[in-house]
């Protein structure tokens, strides 16, 4: 046997069907798309979201809220966790780097200082940001609040 000679199985393979080479063809005419419609046009392509005509759901629905670009995510911290930072571990000075440490934050997100709790050690503290009541408990007890 040699590669000349070979050939496929006896009714494993058929012609193609060859639409729209006349009427003899038996394929011919409307060229099996039917009559008129959009899909009976060559170029058809159904767009994503088309209805047939009808108001597509996505211009039905009414449109509502703002996406701000510049919104940054704050991660919270409170003063209370400070705090409790500055006592367990005997700190003075706490940053992201010491939040990091204990497992708050990741280091990647920004950090926010937020005034909820009661702060009784003088602490100097350096974040991304600070709420006034933060700011103002920190600097009244005699400790820095710094924003990186």
């Amino acid at each position: 046997m040699k590669l000349h000679n070979l050939k496929p199985a006896k009714g494993s393979t058929h012609s193609c069907r060859r639409i729209g080479r006349g009427p003899g063809s038996g394929l011919g005419g409307t060229s099996t798309r039917g009559h008129k419609g959009a899909k009976a046009r060559s170029g058809y392509k159904r767009k994503i979201g088309f209805e047939g005509g009808q108001m597509p759901l996505q211009r039905r629905v009414p449109k509502a809220g703002f996406k701000n670009i510049n919104h940054k995510e704050y991660f919270a911290v409170n003063l209370s966790t400070i705090q409790k930072l500055a006592e367990e571990k005997n700190l003075a000075k706490i940053g992201i780097a010491e939040l990091v440490a204990a497992g708050l934050t990741n280091g990647k997100e920004l950090v926010k200082v937020l005034g909820n709790g009661e702060l009784t050690a003088k602490v100097d503290v350096e974040a991304n940001a600070f709420s006034k009541t933060a700011q103002a408990a920190i600097t009244a007890l005699g400790g820095n609040a710094t924003i990186i």
